[in-house]
């Protein structure tokens, strides 16, 4: 007799709960059921966001900042204490190589929580002096508050990190949230609920409700009237409908969303550097990163060269288990992502280009058959004005075309409507500083790709998202400033 699979609970005012509804979370490895996730009511959303705020006006009110970073502290702890539970759920959700989940996903979930503790600590607000019309001196200063309720939430492709990424900000700055991770991966949020409770949070601070998007927990949560602010990464798409809804009250939001980020490589390059990194850029997490080079512009004297070497590159990728020895990459997030995937494969044919390798679903004769997987895809030869050089894949794919110019590469690279990342190949430093400041996106990569300093600001334009987190933009974002003008 097979043992029923495990239930994925809601956390609200400091309860773990069940509802009578739930869906399925299943295995993109091999098609396997991992659990059954109680899917929130309206009732229950509102449940949550009452919780939260309630928590405005209790002990978390009272808390200081040092007590907060504190507070996060002991978050980042009991994650470290439960790390593999932790990688192991990630993995499960998401088909990625255990490798991953343990030196990127949950460790930077750990970092997260330590890096606005130490951020908070150390905060400060302005001040100034000056002297008055009528002679007397004049000071004025800056008290950061919290908003209140911040609405969260959070995609599937990146779980751990990105929720994290957002969760401790919002903490460290004194609000209360509610969270709603994706539905397909909603397992390390779920520890994370657990993780939260045994640190001592005050009841209602975090409050975690698993759902879908329109007519479920995502909508229910972003019109919620005492919803102060919605923090979303995601889909361009869902970004609109919720910035249509979050005008309602003028609430703040941040937006991180979709991508259709290039990479430039010059015929100056560390040429196997900028194979290597391309490789990554395009087909780490299955290409399932919003900051995944789906656009290579390639100088032409070097334009044959780089296409081969990054063909032998991408076809010496190991796809399998997340636990095999020398894995690089795993499945997708689901069968229905794959779909989508395979369809602009199909497409990408259909507008003429020239598929150097992959392009399909390879075959193991085994459970895997059952899973989410697909080869990694070059193709070359497209116009910058089909649709697959236009619009996000999401999916291990690149489109590779060579250029001549410096004024020819900056116009195409800028040539979309997203404007989220580009990471720049090239030994002549003059050139990359100057290029990087004529690339409509948010972030320029030289030499490298996902690498980046928690300190800094963090955000796309255009299609590519609304606002800045990251450091001390975080805390501007998740805090309201009140300036405080006192003439003695």
């Amino acid at each position: 007799m097979s043992t029923p699979a495990p239930q994925l609970l809601n956390y609200v005012g400091g309860e773990f709960l069940a509802t009578d509804q739930t869906f399925p979370n299943v295995s993109p490895i091999d098609g396997r059921l991992l659990s059954r996730v109680c899917e929130a009511d309206e009732a229950l959303v509102g449940r949550a966001v009452a919780a939260a705020k309630a928590a405005q006006s209790g002990p978390w009110s009272r808390t200081s900042a040092s007590e907060r970073a504190d507070l996060l502290m002991r978050i980042a702890d009991g994650i470290e204490g439960r790390f593999e539970e932790f990688v192991a759920a990630e993995v499960a959700d998401t088909g990625r190589p255990v490798s991953q989940a343990r030196r990127l996903d949950i460790a930077r979930g750990v970092h997260n929580f330590r890096t606005f503790a130490e951020l908070i600590r150390q905060s400060g607000g302005d001040y100034f002096e000056m002297r008055a019309a009528d002679g007397s001196d004049v000071f004025s200063y800056t008290v950061r508050k919290p908003h209140g309720v911040v609405a969260i939430i959070s995609p599937w492709n990146l779980p751990m990190l990105l929720l994290t990424w957002k969760v401790a900000p919002a903490l460290a700055c004194g609000n209360s949230v509610v969270v709603k991770p994706s539905e397909e991966s909603p397992s390390t949020a779920s520890l994370l609920a657990e993780v939260i409770h045994a640190a001592g949070l005050p009841e209602g601070v975090f409050n975690l409700v698993h759902g879908f998007g329109p007519g479920s927990a995502g909508e229910f949560l972003t019109t919620h009237p005492d919803v102060d602010a919605i923090t979303f990464t995601g889909e361009s798409r869902t970004g609109s409908e919720i910035m249509k809804v979050a005008a309602e009250g003028v609430r703040d939001v941040s937006f991180e969303l979709g991508g259709k980020n290039a990479a430039v490589v010059f015929a100056d390059c560390d040429f196997e550097a900028a194979v290597a990194g391309v490789a990554r850029s395009s087909f780490t997490n299955s290409g399932q990163v919003c900051l995944c080079s789906e656009r290579v512009y390639v100088e032409r004297p070097i334009f044959e060269r780089f296409v081969a070497a990054l063909k032998e590159k991408a076809e010496g990728l190991k796809i399998g288990y997340p636990d095999e020895p020398g894995v690089d990459m795993g499945s997708m997030i689901s069968r229905q992502h794959r779909d989508k995937v395979l369809g602009y494969f199909d497409l990408a044919r259909e507008e003429g280009a020239t598929v150097v390798t992959g392009g399909e679903v390879p075959e193991f004769g085994d459970a895997r058959d059952q899973g989410a997987y697909v080869r990694p895809t070059i193709w070359t030869g497209l116009p910058d004005d089909a649709r697959c050089v236009q619009e996000e894949v999401f999916g291990p794919v690149c489109h590779i075309a060579p250029f001549d110019r410096e004024e020819e590469v900056v116009e195409r690279v800028n040539g979309t409507a997203y404007g989220l990342a580009t990471a720049l190949w090239t030994r002549d430093l003059g050139r990359a500083h100057r290029l990087s400041r004529r690339f409509h996106v948010g972030m320029v990569w030289v030499n490298t790709w996902f690498l980046r300093d928690l300190r800094t600001p963090f955000g796309g334009a255009r299609l590519s998202g609304l606002g800045r987190e990251g450091g001390r933009h975080s805390l501007d974002f998740y805090s309201e400033l009140t300036t405080i003008c006192v003439n003695p």
